[in-house]
């Protein structure tokens, strides 16, 4: 009977490409064309934010890249799925503005999957807070959608509130790196109720996507100056300066 149902469920809703929509073979899957458009980082990459770099992976290797060489990241490493461009960049912006909701899962599993060379036991895994204004206005988090899935599956300790976003900011969208740095600088903290669970933890830090680092590392320094052992970072797209 459940597979009868099933059955005709596709009929009447057969399974579309979650970015362009157009069909496909299996539920939350990828058209060939968008799977095509879509960067999926591999090989080596900056043990820090988790962008590509040239050369060949080794798993002896721990390699920054020019960005995290030159800013000092209070985090000690991270990771990304995708690069924030072309069918990338609108699954992004789907789930960030679009209440794409059926995304969260198969980029959670993308974001698992980058993520395998930093897991540890006992992780405590939390997103990046919203101010509430813009959390009132948007009715969710994707960061909080995004790192509910992964601990979720991942069977690891979740915080949804371990950081507030006492002070609203204006879009960093196209803000420098130093505006963006200045701006956030003590914007996030650890919200007080949450304190006893970080002391001696290590955090990883779950956003959407990651630019210049700046709201990561606010985030990371309210972590450690409440007690954590060691902030990682994790996210779904990582803004490349060749994207």
């Amino acid at each position: 009977m459940a597979g009868k149902f099933q059955t005709a469920l596709r009929l009447v809703y057969p399974p579309r490409c979650l970015c362009c929509g157009g069909m496909v073979e299996s539920d939350f899957g990828l058209c060939t064309g968008c799977w095509r458009d879509t960067a999926f980082i591999g090989g080596l990459v900056c043990d820090l934010c988790g962008v590509p770099l040239p050369g060949t992976a080794d798993a002896a290797d721990t390699v920054h890249c020019d960005d995290c060489i030159s800013i000092a990241r209070p985090w000690a490493r991270g990771r990304s799925a995708l690069l924030y461009r072309d069918a990338a960049r609108r699954m992004v912006l789907a789930l960030k503005h679009g209440d794409r909701h059926d995304i969260v899962q198969p980029a959670a599993g993308w974001m698992i999957q980058a993520a395998q060379p930093i897991l540890l036991p006992d992780l405590l895994f939390a997103p990046v807070p919203l101010h509430w204004t813009r959390m009132l206005r948007r009715r969710y988090n994707q960061a909080a959608l995004l790192s509910t899935a992964i601990a979720a599956r991942l069977g690891q300790s979740h915080c949804p509130d371990l950081l507030t976003r006492h002070r609203r900011t204006a879009s960093l969208d196209k803000t420098s790196r130093d505006s963006r740095f200045a701006t956030l600088a003590s914007a996030i903290s650890i919200t007080t109720a949450r304190r006893p669970i970080i002391a001696g933890r290590t955090v990883v830090l779950v956003d959407d996507v990651m630019t210049s680092g700046a709201t990561l590392a606010a985030c990371s320094e309210a972590c450690l100056a409440a007690g954590a052992a060691q902030v990682f970072v994790l996210t779904l797209a990582r803004v490349a300066k060749d994207a």
